[in-house]
């Protein structure tokens, strides 16, 4: 069971606590920077605590597999050891054949219930598909596989979003993503103002709040109650690549444009065109620094035909251009 959200004590004050465990399940060719990321930002929230709060456990269905970087590798123990996990974390990687294993999805199917969270790193969400844990839980993965998975998972709702951190099934689309994910169980648990001391620590905070921006404004569709609004923002979520007209997203809301504008006022505070433009600049912003498409590309791909009109609103949004965005790059594992 999940430890109630309290904020760090003092560390003299709870050396009693035992540390929360972690149970990360190593696919082959899993990915070595996803992998370090969730645990670099676990033992910065020990470094904050002064204590051991976290602790974590390496497991995999074959001895020590090997990693993205094949010249390295983490010992496992086998996956048959772990017997009362708690928190179970799939680490995925760019063998997708290599996700399908028997084994893993029978240890899946037995200990994946009740309070027990799965998370899906990378690709890991395509083997939380693969033994029936997502139902109707959305679920993000790498953005190269995002066409395979919405072809073979058809009931699946697969989402944009860089991580997804609601109840029990909980998923990151891999680079740096990670570290927002880890750094949202941490405030979960122990609070907002030490998941932000988490994340200054490791040198992560401009990035960070650009991250829970977009992470405040993809959710609001889980977080507003009024239906018509709820349909706006999942139109404007699922069409980033080719915007759709605002009287478009009025009649499949089934209100006026007014009406539209009324409720993101209201809800939102500020107008659908300003939002559907923050919501296709922010996931620019992400395609620029996790993934290797170019600036074209993914301008492009954000719903803009005309690349000094991307670079415009992006340098009016973020305060720099896409190529400076760019050299935040880390390559895709």
């Amino acid at each position: 069971m999940r430890p109630t959200n309290t904020e760090v004590p003092k560390a003299q004050q709870a050396k009693s606590s035992p540390p929360y465990d972690f149970q990360f399940v190593l696919a082959p060719g899993y990915s070595m920077l996803s992998l370090v990321t969730a645990l670099e930002t676990l033992q910065n929230a020990n470094l904050c605590a002064g204590r051991q709060i976290y602790s974590w456990s390496l497991y995999s269905v074959s001895n020590n597999p090997d990693s993205s970087l094949s010249d390295l590798q983490f010992p496992c123990s086998p996956l048959a050891k772990c017997i009362e996990p708690n928190d179970i974390v799939i680490v995925g990687g760019a063998s997708v054949s290599c996700l399908s294993n028997k084994t893993l999805n029978v240890w899946l199917s037995r200990y994946a219930r009740g309070d027990v969270r799965v998370t899906g790193l990378m690709t890991g969400s395509i083997v939380m598909a693969e033994t029936g844990l997502i139902n109707d839980v959305p679920v993000t993965l790498h953005w190269q596989y995002r066409d395979m998975f919405a072809e073979i998972y058809t009931d699946a709702e697969l989402s944009s979003r860089p991580y997804l951190s609601a109840a029990n099934r909980c998923s990151s689309s891999g680079g740096v993503s990670a570290i927002d994910l880890f750094l949202d169980f941490i405030q979960q648990t122990h609070g907002e103002k030490f998941s932000a001391n988490v994340a200054e620590s490791m040198n992560y905070v401009t990035i960070r709040q650009n991250h829970q921006i977009a992470t405040a404004e993809a959710s609001a569709r889980q977080r507003i109650g009024n239906p018509h609004i709820r349909v706006a923002l999942k139109i404007m979520e699922e069409n980033l690549e080719h915007p759709v007209s605002p009287k478009e997203i009025a009649r499949e809301s089934g209100v006026s444009v007014r009406q539209v504008e009324r409720l993101f006022s209201r809800y939102l505070g500020k107008s659908p065109s300003a939002y559907y433009m923050q919501l296709r600049l922010r996931r620019a912003y992400f395609l620029l620094t996790q993934s290797e498409l170019s600036i074209a590309d993914i301008s492009l791909a954000c719903g803009f035909n005309n690349l000094s009109h991307f670079s415009k609103c992006f340098r009016n949004e973020f305060g720099h251009s896409p190529k400076n965005a760019l050299e935040e790059r880390v390559s895709p594992r």
